[in-house]
């Protein structure tokens, strides 16, 4: 045979064979195991991502708060590493939610100007602002009641009140309404911890019952306290135009391919940080924990389906997650067999949830405790000592918790002992502890791979047309625990 006819029809065979459909098929990946997901994690790849974060925060503005430039490019980084994977299906949900912005702000006391900070979803002053004497609301618990304004005369003056919990859960909207109600045309709350104020929160606009609120720091408060007390008369200025409107933002979802789609494990973290600073412990260390262990899950094979979430506007009042539960149908609902919760894991205690209640009191539903035993015996097996983490109801597990589903995960703590740059603008890469957040990053991975094989074997399924509907029962029926020093309480956002 000449050479031309054997070289047509070698082209011809590839010809035909490359008509033809190919086999379907993956490279065999083996279930996944704890030692082979843990060596998946790296300090390397978890401080890189925070990097990124770092240097996207940097970029725009030095945040990467909700409604700023920083979010969006956060999202685009996730889903550059996501939304190419063959073994992983992602997408984005978009939801709306109140976006604020403090357009201006002014704070004088006698001859003093004193840097003020808007409280989110403040009414606004009218644009003179107010002027009126200065006096001081009631100390302590009575400043979260309206019996204790009874006998003080603040019709149409500034009260000075201190930031303290109130039993709503809230430490401004609390302290506030009781002096709004007693007629003060404006409050001033002073901080009760010695860091800078950055934020805070009223967690929705309620114009009927609040007045224009700001916060100042404990320092600057406390002298004017002193001064007050000393029977000095204060003549105040207060000024503030806040803007609120709706918009739309993201979560971010990647989920295996391969699993059972009944029986759903799910891993979040907030994605959004506050206006204040890069958000580089809260949260993007929980943002590249999660990320890095669905990375080194790519080369693995699951029992349970496992999605990964990243929430939007968390640092408004877990809008992200409310807004995803809420909308889930039923069958959705019923599906997701848990959820592990990643917000703060690399800076002070190793926090475990207290999931059986022993510690705190406040037990997730069934399920939680199995979560809590696996976490707590994997820190205990490699020397760790572990802290009970409290259900205060400040991030991303409420939503899921109210609906009845099983609920953990890690936390390292607000308090100003674990992370003094906790909503602070020193919140960049220099904050986090690479240690920290590897210790618990494997924490993570060998929980995972725990529950992505024998969960529904572990922890029993929590349908919602058997127990409970998370439409009716969304953030009503549970009473967190709320702890004086721990500044993540009652609705994410607490400064």
């Amino acid at each position: 045979m000449r050479l031309q006819d054997t070289l047509f029809l070698v082209g011809a065979a590839k010809a035909v064979a490359s008509s033809l459909p190919r086999p379907s098929y993956e490279p065999y990946k083996p279930l996944v195991n704890s030692k082979g997901l843990q060596d998946g994690i790296t300090t390397e790849n978890l401080m890189g991502n925070l990097q990124q974060l770092d240097t996207i925060a940097k970029a725009n503005g030095g945040n990467r708060a909700f409604g700023w430039p920083g979010y969006a490019a956060s999202v685009d980084y996730i889903l550059s590493r996501t939304q190419n994977s063959s073994n992983f299906v992602t997408w984005v949900q978009d939801f709306p939610t109140l976006y604020q912005y403090v357009e201006s702000i002014s704070f004088q006391a006698g001859n003093q100007t004193i840097r003020a900070i808007g409280l989110t979803y403040s009414p606004s002053t009218s644009a003179e602002g107010v002027t009126a004497p200065l006096v001081l609301g009631p100390s302590g618990d009575a400043g979260c009641t309206n019996e204790a304004y009874a006998d003080l005369d603040v019709e149409g003056k500034i009260v000075l009140a201190e930031r303290g919990l109130c039993p709503d859960g809230t430490t401004f909207a609390g302290r506030m309404k009781p002096a709004a109600a007693a007629g003060a045309a404006a409050v001033v709350i002073y901080n009760n911890v010695a860091t800078p104020a950055t934020g805070g929160t009223l967690s929705n606009p309620n114009p009927e019952e609040y007045v224009s609120s700001g916060l100042i720091n404990q320092a600057e408060g406390q002298a004017l306290v002193a001064r007050l007390t000393a029977g000095e008369t204060i003549s105040a200025h207060f000024q503030q135009t806040q803007i609120i409107e709706t918009r739309i933002t993201q979560n971010v979802f990647t989920e295996t391919v391969g699993g059972d789609p009944n029986n759903v494990i799910m891993l979040g973290a907030h994605l959004d940080s506050v206006v204040a600073g890069a958000g580089i412990n809260d949260d993007g260390s929980g943002t590249s924990l999660i990320l890095e262990v669905k990375t080194a899950l790519e080369k693995f094979n699951v029992k349970n389906k496992v999605r990964f979430a990243w929430w939007g506007a968390e640092e408004n009042g877990l809008k992200g997650s409310l807004y995803y539960v809420a909308n889930l149908n039923t069958t959705a609902l019923d599906n997701i067999l848990v959820y592990l919760n990643f917000d703060m894991v690399s800076k002070g205690y190793f926090g475990v949830f207290d999931g059986d209640g022993s510690t705190h009191g406040l037990a997730g539903p069934p399920g939680s405790d199995v979560v809590e035993k696996l976490f707590v015996d994997d820190h205990v097996s490699k020397g760790v000592n572990v802290t009970a983490a409290v259900f205060t109801g400040g991030s991303d597990y409420r939503s899921f918790m109210d609906a009845g589903k099983p609920v953990g995960g890690l936390h390292t703590g607000t308090g100003v002992a674990q992370d003094p740059c906790y909503h602070q603008s020193c919140d960049t890469i220099e904050n986090p502890e690479p240690a920290t957040l590897t210790v618990n990053a494997k924490a993570a991975a060998h929980v995972l791979s725990v529950l992505a094989t024998t969960g529904h074997e572990l922890i029993p399924k929590s349908p919602q047309n058997a127990t409970l509907s998370a439409r009716g029962l969304m953030g009503r029926d549970i009473e967190y625990t709320l702890v004086e020093g721990e500044r993540h309480v009652g609705c994410g956002t607490e400064a």
